[in-house]
């Protein structure tokens, strides 16, 4: 329940504090008083964007606050998610500064607009003229007869299983559209793999074969040179080993006499062993070592082979070729598998959409039981505003596919007349019919307690006489349930409030300003009055407004 709202620099409004009450509050004042003003600013907290053309003095920064009594509720859920104080008297505050730069905040925590949005719809429905221009929008008709019928609880879950059907058939699409890719591409990723699969490719092979082709390119070369060196050292008669090992056993013979002959000794022997070593590893390359053409073409081809394949596929080593190689696999098995991924989506997004189908049947189904209530619900309330022949119906239809709302396609169908046929409302009904269809609607919402607060902007449009007695009554009956704020220019209305407000115009210095205040029940008997009757009231006007008063 809004209980008070604190207006600062908006529009024509310098200062503003008002307190509403429980049950039903009337609002009323002359043509171009304000009132649209007051509703303007309250829609700041609303959510509704702001530039700064709202502020009166561009110097100081505009605040909209409101005060909502929110303890029977139940929104400590939305308060935790969005990771916000809860108090039973909750403040939604928004500044738009000089700079234009706007903020909102709920109990102090500043919010985005979103979150401000979210809560207040929860909290206050502002029925306007443009409100009754979308009496013919299906979304409107749907959120109607879904707050009827309670399916809050069943809109989240089929929301839920619709966006997951929507996401699986774009994984599904996304797919098919890679596997038809893909498929156009299998002969050449096959070929390329081929090429590389014949070559039988081994990692270091290069390195290993450039080493190769340069030893067989100098046989000649290693062959002669250590067989020389081998000679040289180890030659029968020459040789330099045979005069080593004498020097050897001659230095060994003195060192009994000269300690340091047998140290001259034991250094020969180990050059002696080295060099016996030395020999039989170049022994060893020059008999292992031989011109081998047949090898070298070998060698030159398979060397070849790499190099163009490296050029080919545009790298520079073996091991990327192997990696080329492991890639152009994995593509091939992947396009493979394909089928058994498509087919698995396939059954996945089956599954997600028979749960879609079978919440949107229940949807449906609860829809249309409760169609019934509806439309005797709005047709009693429409013979007591002077439509004794009005038809109200509402006409379901089967879409072929689930949408964001289910399958339902419903459209309200009415007749003002006897045995009249009901059409489309939205092209058949006048400006008084619509504005009592929406408020035979609106006690729907009432009843069932979906809001704790409603505003009605002249809903009494396009009526008078008896008719608008009448949806005064209803407009009290109403505001049993929920607190009903009533924008009206009909005394008939005015007269059923149990709290009248009055919004005026004021000059102060070189500004007029724009301001409310609360009547007591002399001033309400004047502002009636002169509803009836114009500003010079006559004595028989304020006699029937103490009358509309009891």
């Amino acid at each position: 329940m809004l209980l008070e709202l604190h207006i600062s620099n908006y529009a024509l409004i310098d200062e503003l504090n008002i307190q509403f009450y429980k049950g039903f509050n009337i609002i009323t004042g002359e043509t171009g008083a304000g009132k649209s003003i007051v509703l303007g600013a309250l829609g700041l907290v609303m959510g509704q964007r702001a530039d700064l053309n709202v502020l009166q003095d561009k110097e100081r920064k505009c605040t909209v606050e409101s005060i909502f009594n929110i303890k029977d509720y139940r929104l400590q859920d939305f308060f935790e998610r969005e990771e916000l104080d809860y108090d039973d008297q909750t403040i939604l505050r928004r500044e738009i500064s000089p700079a234009g730069k706007s903020r909102a905040f709920i109990n102090d925590t500043p919010v985005n607009l979103k979150v401000m949005q979210d809560l207040a719809l929860r909290l206050i429905d502002i029925h306007s003229q443009h409100q009754n221009l979308e009496l013919g929008n299906q979304s409107f008709q749907l959120n109607l007869v879904d707050l009827v019928a309670d399916n809050k609880t069943l809109l989240v879950e089929y929301a839920k299983s619709f966006r997951a059907s929507q996401k699986q058939a774009k994984v599904l699409r996304d797919l098919q559209e890679e596997a038809e890719k893909a498929k156009a591409d299998l002969d050449y990723f096959q070929f390329q793999f081929q090429q590389l699969d014949e070559a039988k490719l081994k990692e270091n092979e290069q390195q290993d074969l450039e080493a190769e082709q340069s030893t067989l390119e100098h046989a000649e070369d290693i062959k002669m040179t250590f067989g020389q060196f081998a000679e040289d050292l180890d030659g029968e008669e020459l040789g330099l080993l045979v005069k080593l090992k004498d020097n050897v056993s001659q230095f060994s013979k003195l060192g009994g006499v000269v300690p340091k002959a047998k140290e001259v000794a034991e250094r020969l022997e180990s050059c002696y062993l080295e060099l016996k070593d030395l020999v039989a590893d170049c022994s060893d390359v020059a008999e292992r070592t031989e011109h081998d053409p047949d090898r070298i073409q070998l060698v030159s081809e398979r060397l070849d082979l790499l190099y163009n394949l490296q050029q080919k596929f545009r790298v520079g080593s073996v091991e990327e070729l192997l990696a080329l190689k492991e890639d152009y696999d994995q593509k091939i098995n992947q396009i493979a598998s394909f089928d058994d991924e498509i087919e698995a989506a396939e059954q996945k997004l089956v599954a997600l959409q028979e749960d879609v189908n079978t919440k949107a049947a229940e949807l449906s189904e609860r829809r249309q039981a409760v169609a019934g209530r509806i439309t005797e619900s709005v047709e009693d309330v429409l013979q007591k505003l002077g439509m004794p022949n009005a038809v109200f119906r509402l006409s379901f239809e089967t879409m072929p596919q689930a949408g964001p709302s289910g399958t339902d396609d419903l459209c309200f169908t009415f007749s003002a007349n006897k045995n009249g046929q009901p059409q489309d409302i939205a092209k058949i009904a006048s400006g008084g019919e619509i504005s009592r269809v929406m408020l035979a609607l609106k006690t729907l919402i009432t009843d069932s307690k979906a809001l704790p607060t409603i505003i009605f902007d002249e809903i009494d449009t396009g009526i008078s006489g008896e008719v608008a007695l009448k949806m005064g009554v209803i407009l009290k009956q109403m505001a049993s349930n929920v607190q009903i704020i009533n924008i009206t220019h009909l005394p008939q209305i005015a007269g059923k409030g149990e709290h009248h407000f009055k919004v005026y115009k004021y000059d102060e210095a070189d500004r007029t300003y724009t301001s409310i205040r609360q009547l007591g029940v002399d001033e309400r008997i004047d502002e009636l009055a002169q509803m009836l009757s114009g500003s010079n009231a006559s004595e028989t006007a304020r006699k029937t407004a103490r009358e509309l008063l009891e």
